[in-house]
């Protein structure tokens, strides 16, 4: 299906796989083991042929999934996971060994580097850099140095990094070249164009789009060349090298650690990904409205959003993402004016911990997500005290503007 468009492609991915009884949708296997009427074929499934044998390691209704990122991320080898943070932890654990060096984006979500935390008590060295100037990066190169990872958009400061110049520079150093495309999805945004050898989503947010279910994934690219990485352990060394990364993430990952994701919320994955495309262009839409009313509103000090002019990584952003900018803001109240009242005072925006949700969220962020990190860290990673993390949802453009319109014009009456 290679000639149609990106939704199409999707919207009809499941059918084109022969699903059982003629259904649209694959269906919810909720079965934990997979019988075979013949030994020899059981034991061939465990030394590698395709098939399933216990679900820890993969249903049918997992495999269908995996089949759909791959799609929406023009290719590759995908896994699925029970959630993002499930597929990063056993991305850097299976890859990586006590002594490696990864070189990171310092504007990460909390949680990862929270998770960079664990890694470097496990022996792992790490190097957080600008990934917005590729030059930082460059200088942060090691003779130990084994992977490069960085978000597309950083959240919530919203950075956008170099991710061209990261491509050819991983490229040029022979390094594992890991994207988290969380923020824009693959529906603004396919990494392996600008080189990556694996790319990450949190299925949770834009792809599942509902708040409705739990899951990650990491799709290989086919781009790097595995031979080259030394840490591919000599039992995963069997056939083509194309497949010796994904499936020591997966056996180790999947089968050793059990981050696995579940039919029934593989199955709501799958059907939300079905409107990626629709609702992160209105979500976009909404986004640029709102950022362009908050970046002049006198209550407001600072919005930080791609789609602006005055983002200082504006052009990039335009230029890699198509003219759309996603669903994230990060925005700073005026001198006076708190951030708690102010949001407190919001009536169809939900206080929440998400993003790329169908509905806008908002919520304090050096309080509540960034609130262990400290203040020496939150300053480096650009989180002011004040800073309010929005997600832009699909409502009704009026209705949003009209809801933060009448928030600060409460704020300022109680100020008055």
């Amino acid at each position: 299906m290679a000639k149609h468009g990106f939704t199409t492609r999707i919207l009809h991915n499941d059918r084109h796989l022969s699903v059982e009884h003629g259904a649209v949708h694959k269906p919810i296997h909720t079965s934990s083991q997979y019988a075979y009427s013949d030994a020899r074929e059981l034991a061939a499934v465990f030394q590698g042929k395709a098939g399933y044998t216990y679900a820890r390691q993969g249903t049918p209704t997992t495999d269908a999934l995996e089949k759909k990122v791959s799609a929406m991320e023009g290719g590759g080898t995908s896994l699925t996971f029970s959630t993002g943070m499930g597929a990063l932890s056993a991305l850097f654990t299976t890859l990586l060994r006590a002594g490696d060096h990864l070189i990171s984006s310092q504007f990460i979500f909390g949680n990862t580097n929270s998770l960079f935390g664990t890694l470097e008590h496990l022996g792992i060295e790490i190097t957080l850099v600008d990934p917005t100037d590729v030059s930082a990066a460059a200088a942060a190169i090691k003779p130990n140095t084994r992977m490069v990872f960085t978000e597309t958009i950083a959240n919530p400061g919203t950075q956008v990094a170099d991710l061209e110049g990261l491509g050819r520079l991983c490229a040029e150093h022979k390094l594992v070249y890991v994207v988290d495309n969380t923020l824009t999805s693959p529906w603004l945004f396919q990494p392996r164009t600008v080189g990556a050898s694996l790319v990450m989503n949190s299925l949770s947010k834009h792809i599942g789009g509902h708040a409705n279910a739990l899951g990650g994934s990491l799709t290989d690219t086919g781009l790097y060349d595995w031979t080259q990485f030394p840490n591919i352990l000599d039992v995963y060394k069997k056939g083509p090298s194309v497949g010796w990364g994904i499936t020591q993430i997966k056996k180790k990952g999947l089968r050793d650690m059990g981050a696995t994701l579940s039919a029934d919320a593989a199955h709501r994955l799958a059907v939300g990904a079905e409107t990626l495309s629709l609702r992160l262009d209105k979500i976009s839409s909404n986004a640029m409205a709102l950022a362009k009313f908050l970046s002049t509103h006198p209550s407001v000090a600072r919005v930080s959003y791609p789609g602006l002019e005055s983002h200082p990584q504006h052009e990039r952003a335009r230029k890699l993402f198509g003219g759309k900018y996603s669903n994230l803001l990060g925005v700073e109240l005026a001198e006076g004016i708190d951030s708690f009242d102010f949001l407190n005072r919001l009536q169809i925006v939900i206080l929440a911990t998400h993003v790329g949700d169908t509905r806008t969220l908002a919520l304090p962020a050096a309080q509540t997500i960034y609130y262990e990190m400290g203040p020496a860290l939150r300053k480096q990673m650009g989180i002011a005290d004040g800073l309010i993390r929005l997600s832009i949802g699909i409502e009704e453009q009026e209705d949003l503007l009209a809801d933060f319109a009448q928030a600060f014009e409460q704020c300022q009456t109680k100020a008055a």
